[in-house]
C-alpha cells in the first residue's frame, strides 16, 4: 500500500511558497527523478525542479493534519485548512493539496529538510508566481494550472 502525500499551499499576493530543489544521486539507478524522466545514466545528472511543501500522511492521521504538520517542519509556518483545492496522482499514490489559512510565522527551512540540505540535495523555499512555475519546473506539471487558477482569484 502506498502513503498518499498531504500538501500545503500557502499563498500571498499571487504567489505560492514553493520549495527549490537540487537534488542530484551517485548513479540514475539510485535517482528517483532519472527514473521518472527517462534518463538512461549511469550518471545522475542532477536535477533542478520545485515542490510544494508536504510529505506523508502518518498511520492514524488525517490527510489535512499531515499537510499542517508537514508546513510546520519544513517551513517553521503554522496555518489551519482553508479546503482541499485538488488531488492528484503522483508517482502511484495519491496527493491531496490544500489551501492554508490562518498561516502565521515568517518562512525559514526548516526540519529533515533544513538538515539534508547540502550541494547535491539543496532546498530553498521562495515564493513564485505562475509565470515562474515553468522555469522552476514545478511538479507535478499538472498542479500548475490548478495553483494558475487560484492565485488568479
Amino acid at each position: 500500500m502506498t502513503i498518499p502525500r498531504a500538501v500545503a499551499v500557502v499563498t500571498e499576493a499571487r504567489r505560492v511558497l514553493v520549495i527549490k530543489r537540487f537534488l542530484r544521486r551517485h548513479s540514475s539507478a539510485a535517482c528517483v527523478m532519472c527514473e521518472e524522466d527517462g534518463w538512461p545514466g549511469p550518471d545522475c545528472p542532477g536535477h533542478h525542479y520545485a515542490v510544494l511543501p508536504g510529505g506523508g500522511v502518518e498511520a492514524g492521521e488525517s490527510a489535512e493534519a499531515a499537510a499542517v504538520r508537514e508546513l510546520a517542519e519544513e517551513t517553521g509556518l503554522a496555518a489551519t485548512i482553508a479546503g482541499r483545492i485538488w488531488t492528484s496522482q503522483e508517482r502511484g499514490r495519491t496527493g491531496f493539496y490544500f489551501l492554508m489559512a490562518d498561516v502565521t510565522g515568517v518562512p525559514a527551512l526548516s526540519g529533515p529538510e533544513a538538515v539534508a540540505n547540502c550541494p547535491d540535495n539543496s532546498f530553498e523555499l521562495l515564493w513564485a508566481t505562475p509565470a515562474e512555475f515553468e522555469p522552476l519546473n514545478l511538479r507535478p506539471a499538472d498542479v500548475r494550472p490548478v495553483l494558475t487558477a487560484l492565485l488568479a482569484t
